[in-house]
């Protein structure tokens, strides 16, 4: 189900969408992308600006997470009560890391808030594993919140995003990520910097898995990575460029860092070149502006290392 390979960028401009990309010619280069497919939409207009390969079925990854937070979100549960990370909250399917130790208390809310931005499997099964009934109602409300969305391609066999049958379109995607930009709470927590945790010897800092978060060229609104084997490094991102809300679908990019350098790509393709650096005081202000989320939580004594997706 992965796509592999170099493919032809099938690109559909709008006139209208490109008389508006502050003058940007029609015959302006088309950014070549590393990732395999991919959808850029205008979200108020939902005018496709740039797609590739948008309709094939392909893993998803952590993206599942933007999904799995809205569910929440939509039971109205407590966000305040506490969750304790369970023994079965392990990811014994890929032994993916994770610095939440077995033990660890956390409200609802902290939980969702690093399952967002640090991508954290153990919490995002645990906002699950304590829906009102369990795992397998949690799993039928998120094949039934894809169903409200009209997501024909997109189906959840788990919270994480850790199994190949969670699947989706670039542009079922695009639709969750605009459908997601509605809950305040995901817009928070999906593009706050870093967090901070109280663990056993002391406190644990976490940090946005979307590197571009700091940069000072972007304005994101929400964010999401993902990446398993078989979905490739993947990238969701509601952001503004070109003075218009976008939605960008990056999906199964080669390489490590090739995800952010797509979305560069998009956005000097719509802006242009960036200007010259900002004066040193500016770039301070600006990462004085970055949120921080401090998260409070008690661990046992003992603290185990695992490995992170």
């Amino acid at each position: 189900m992965k796509l592999t390979g170099m493919h032809t960028l099938r690109v559909m401009v709008l006139l209208a969408a490109t008389a508006s990309l502050h003058g940007r010619s029609e015959t302006h280069p088309l950014p070549r992308l590393r990732s395999a497919a991919a959808v850029v939409q205008d979200q108020r207009t939902g005018e496709v600006l740039m797609e590739k390969r948008s309709n094939e079925i392909v893993p998803i990854a952590s993206l599942t997470k933007l999904v799995t937070s809205m569910v929440v979100l939509d039971a109205g549960l407590d966000l305040n009560a506490p969750l304790t990370i369970l023994d079965e909250d392990r990811d014994l399917l890929r032994h993916s890391r994770s610095r939440l130790p077995v033990g660890t208390v956390l409200t609802r809310e902290q939980a969702m808030n690093l399952a967002l931005m640090a991508s954290e499997n153990r919490a995002a099964h645990a906002l699950g594993r304590t829906f009102p009934g369990g795992l397998e109602p949690f799993l039928a409300a998120m094949n039934s919140k894809a169903r409200a969305l009209g997501l024909r391609e997109t189906h959840f066999f788990d919270p994480a995003g850790l199994q190949t049958g969670n699947v989706s379109s670039a542009l079922d995607l695009a639709r969750i990520v605009d459908a997601a930009h509605h809950y305040a709470l995901i817009r928070k927590f999906s593009t706050c910097a870093e967090a901070e945790v109280q663990g056993p010897r002391g406190p644990l800092e976490f940090h946005n898995t979307n590197m571009l978060i700091r940069s000072p060229h972007w304005q994101i609104g929400l964010s999401k990575t993902g990446f398993i084997d078989e979905s490739g490094q993947c990238l969701v991102m509601q952001a503004q460029m070109a003075q218009r809300p976008v939605l960008i679908v990056l999906l199964d990019a080669t390489g490590r860092h090739s995800r952010f350098e797509d979305a560069n790509r998009i956005r000097q393709w719509m802006e242009g070149p960036d200007p010259a650096p900002a004066p040193v005081h500016v770039r301070l202000a600006h990462a004085r502006n970055h949120r921080l989320v401090r998260v409070k939580a008690v661990a046992p004594a003992r603290h185990r290392r695992h490995r992170r997706a």
